[in-house]
């Protein structure tokens, strides 16, 4: 790890075929109801709840909310509101562009 970043899986390429896939399916869907959808075939009721407090938990650490009034707001512990703050300000800028693109 350098820099707070976690190193490419290229030592499992088929986690990363995986995911190359995932990503290319989301970005052919250009319809919100198509990519809801597909976020409920695809997840569970706990993993799409858990992703959706992770990005409110980043909009949070954003606006410079204390963690621990994060996690009052949000129900999530504050080790999630401490790893979502480190993949804000040092993972590969996939939050900072979903809030920047939601500010407008």
């Amino acid at each position: 790890m350098t820099s707070g970043r976690v190193l490419p899986a290229a030592s499992l390429p088929a986690t990363a075929e995986r995911f190359s896939e995932l990503v290319e399916a989301f970005v052919n869907l250009r319809d919100p109801l198509v990519v809801a959808a597909f976020l409920r075939d695809l997840c569970t009721t706990n993993e799409l709840d858990a992703m959706g407090q992770r990005l409110q938990v980043a909009r949070l650490v954003d606006e410079a909310i204390p963690y621990q009034e994060i996690s009052r707001r949000t129900g999530a512990s504050t080790a999630t509101v401490t790893r979502v703050a480190h993949w804000l300000h040092y993972g590969e800028g996939g939050y900072r562009e979903v809030l920047k693109r939601g500010r407008k």
